[in-house]
């Protein structure tokens, strides 16, 4: 080729040149198209995945994460339980073990997967996942020791056996539709805790600082940083599907958001991103923000123990007097919830935001606001006044030592008779009788305030009676007359004498020393008292964090004061006065929120078993007692374990509509929003993807989607052969 190239001239050989250039150009180019028609982008393997989070690392041991999110994201990935909640199909599912239940919800059998291993095993020295470890997992929880009590009560009444060493068969007392709920929890290898005491498995610091799991990460390294503390995860060979792209997994936990926004730039993903006062997720704009529900809910919890709160017209219209829509605006929330079963959708009057209605139903409830009780008892003088002969004023300006006059007609008495123990006097000219009745001292005297005058018979029967109230200020005196020209009105607007614009009603009105006005539009609702005379005077109790919490007790003390009740606030700044307000039922009302994880299941909160019962010993006094409001009904009680033991899901939903109208009729809580969550990601991360998580470490379980590196491969029926008939496919180059 060489000889041949020297035949040509030089411009020749430069021109051939060009032309070979353009050629395995053209041919590159040709190429690459073909491979990016024939090919698709696919997730690769490979890649470190960087997490940061606000709180504070504790021990990773699965069976100590109730409080801690951030333990509960790392856990999640480094162990695996026999099962696993799916968010995307909202089910509980096998994952480390294959379930089988038995027809009557009571034996639920799970035989382990074949070749599974602990993080720690070497082909020197093999660890092996066995039934002994799931035995060791779950008969430690119910040690009467176990530092858990929560999780302890899962597995009241449970016997747990082993059947082989790959197989463990869970027996319960009764049927239990959501036990396999229970099996998500992350299993622990038996060999780092053998000889330490059930009581102490929560200080075994050795263990949770460098956990072994059998999870699809394993956990390499924990460094303190200037910023954060660092947690290494790497991706750990699973004969388990399904597999995972990312190689490495970090978290860094910082003190602070300030502090973790100085490091954004390092982190791929935030979770519980917080919202400005616009509700706008302070991230940066390459961040994809996603929010997102859990199964919880905020509520307004009536303590039904107290006397108050007996009445369900004055829950109702508490209720009814609720705006939510100004609620969850207050605190930049969305979703706002009516019930307590979240897997209904609901809508009825009854949870819908009306001031009318609720005013009817306080009204219905006898507690009345001020100028009612005081239009009330004026109506009620006045009908006895309007009847029988003795007709007079019935206020009277008279100063102590003066006389009132009364005056009336002898066709209505007779001689002899007496008005006050004071006998009439006759004007037989005029046919009318006079008496003076005096304002100090002696038979007859007429007292300052109220006075009842009754006029005797000879015989002594009364013969008609009179209230009539009496002052010596001119003041009162004018407050009362202005007040006797109102009642006048609304006698009037009542029988529709008036033309309509000049008729007042109820809320017309104002009580202001005593005394009925025209009300303002300054004037402010007084509190509503009860026949008693007692105010209609409420304690909430909320906790200080998150502190949301304090804005929504704020507006709910505004909204109610519009209904006439008082709401007194109660936010003790530490968690354990909290904690001790709560377990004691010290309180009216209860701001607080309730989380029915992955089974949605509402019996510990609403069952009459979670009443606390106050035996006078501290030490009797549940931790566990989640049944906040106090609410007892034996229809609910029914309905739940119904639901619970429920063979089918046709019987479990007929059971969910008749205990949704049960709550509705009973008013035990006033439910307000879900909470709605953030998680950010660095848009270089690809394929997330959340689900209905139910709880905030479940957006892990779709983690097998993530990736960071991406790599081509060919579509079916296609291969780097394909290249020639390409070339001659009129269709490519259309």
């Amino acid at each position: 080729m060489f000889r041949v190239f020297r035949v040509f001239a030089k411009h020749e050989r430069t021109i051939l040149l060009l032309f070979l250039v353009l050629f395995f150009l053209s041919a590159a180019v040709l190429l690459r198209r073909f491979y990016v028609e024939s090919t698709v982008l696919v997730p690769d393997r490979g890649g470190t995945y960087i997490e940061g989070s606000i709180g504070e690392l504790q021990p990773l041991i699965p069976w100590f994460t109730v409080t801690n999110d951030v333990n509960r994201d790392i856990v999640s990935l480094v162990f695996a339980g026999l099962q696993k909640y799916n968010p995307e199909t909202r089910k509980v599912e096998d994952d480390l073990g294959v379930l089988q239940v038995s027809q009557d919800n009571k034996v639920y059998t799970v035989r382990l997967r074949e070749n599974l291993e602990w993080h720690d095993a070497t082909p020197e020295h093999p660890h092996p996942v066995t039934a002994d470890d799931v035995l060791f997992t779950f008969q430690s929880i119910q040690d009467p020791d176990f530092p858990n009590s929560l999780l302890h009560q899962n597995f009241l009444g449970v016997t747990i056996e082993k059947a082989d060493e790959r197989t463990v068969k869970f027996t319960l007392e009764k049927p239990y539709r959501f036990f396999a709920s229970n099996l998500t929890l992350g299993l622990v290898p038996r060999e780092p805790f053998e000889g330490v005491p059930a009581g102490k498995f929560d200080q075994a610091l050795d263990f949770g600082f460098e956990p072994v799991g059998a999870g699809p990460y394993a956990f390499r390294g924990l460094v303190q940083t200037d910023l954060s503390v660092e947690i290494t995860l790497e991706r750990f060979s699973r004969p388990l599907e399904p597999f995972y792209h990312l190689e490495r997994v970090i978290f860094r936990v910082f003190p602070d958001y300030n502090t973790l926004l100085s490091d954004i730039r390092n982190l791929d993903g935030v979770r519980l991103v917080p919202r400005n006062e616009k509700g706008e997720p302070v991230v940066p704009r390459s961040f994809q923000a996603v929010n997102y529900t859990l199964p919880q809910y905020v509520a307004l919890f009536f303590n039904l123990d107290r006397e108050i709160l007996s009445d369900r017209e004055l829950r109702l219209g508490l209720q009814l007097g609720t705006n939510k829509q100004a609620i969850v605006s207050a605190v930049n929330e969305i979703v706002i919830t009516d019930t307590p079963l979240l897997e209904i959708d609901n809508a009825d009057w009854r949870y819908q935001y009306d001031p009318l209605l609720a005013q009817g139903a306080l009204f219905s409830s006898d507690w009345h606001l001020p100028e009612k009780v005081r239009l009330q008892r004026l109506l009620e003088l006045w009908e006895a006044n309007s009847v029988g002969p003795l007709s007079m004023e019935p206020i009277v300006y008279l100063d102590t030592g003066a006389s009132l006059i009364v005056t009336g007609s002898l066709l209505d008495v007779q001689i002899g008779a007496k008005l006050n123990d004071i006998p009439i006097e006759a004007a037989t000219q005029t046919g009318t009788w006079r008496v003076a009745l005096p304002t100090h001292g002696g038979t007859g005297s007429i007292r300052l305030g109220n006075n009842l005058l009754r006029l005797e018979d000879p015989k002594k029967g009364i013969v008609d009676s009179f209230y009539l109230w009496r002052t010596t200020n001119p003041r009162d005196y004018k407050l009362a007359s202005l007040e006797q020209k109102l009642l006048e009105q609304f006698i009037a607007s009542r029988v529709e004498i008036l033309p309509p614009e000049e008729r007042i009603m109820v809320s017309d009105l104002y009580l202001e020393k005593g005394f009925l006005r025209r009300r303002l539009s300054t004037d402010p609702t007084d509190i509503r008292v009860n026949d008693k005379g007692e105010k209609l005077s409420l304690k909430l109790l909320t906790s200080s964090r998150p502190p949301q919490y304090g804005e929504i007790a704020e507006e709910i003390q505004r909204q109610w004061a519009q209904l006439g009740v008082h709401v007194g606030i109660e936010m003790p700044e530490k968690r354990s006065e909290f904690e001790e307000k709560l377990i004691n039922r010290d309180y009216d009302i209860l701001l607080f929120g309730q989380s029915l994880l992955d089974n949605l299941d509402s019996f510990p909160y609403w069952h009459s078993s979670g009443i606390q019962q106050f035996t006078g010993k501290r030490s009797d006094l549940r931790i566990d007692a989640y049944n906040l409001s106090q609410y007892s009904s034996l229809k609910a009680d029914s309905l739940l374990e119904v639901i619970r033991e429920a063979k089918d899901s046709k019987e479990q939903e007929e059971a969910l509509q008749d205990l949704e109208e049960v709550l509705k009729q009973d008013v035990p809580a006033i439910f307000l929003y879900s909470p709605l969550y953030t998680f950010a990601y660095n848009t270089r991360l690809n394929g997330v993807r959340l689900g209905r998580p139910s709880l905030h470490s479940d957006r892990f379980l779709t983690l097998h989607r993530w990736y960071l590196k991406e790599d081509r491969e060919f579509m079916p029926g296609k291969s780097w052969l394909s290249v020639i008939p390409w070339l001659f496919s009129p269709s490519e180059w259309q």
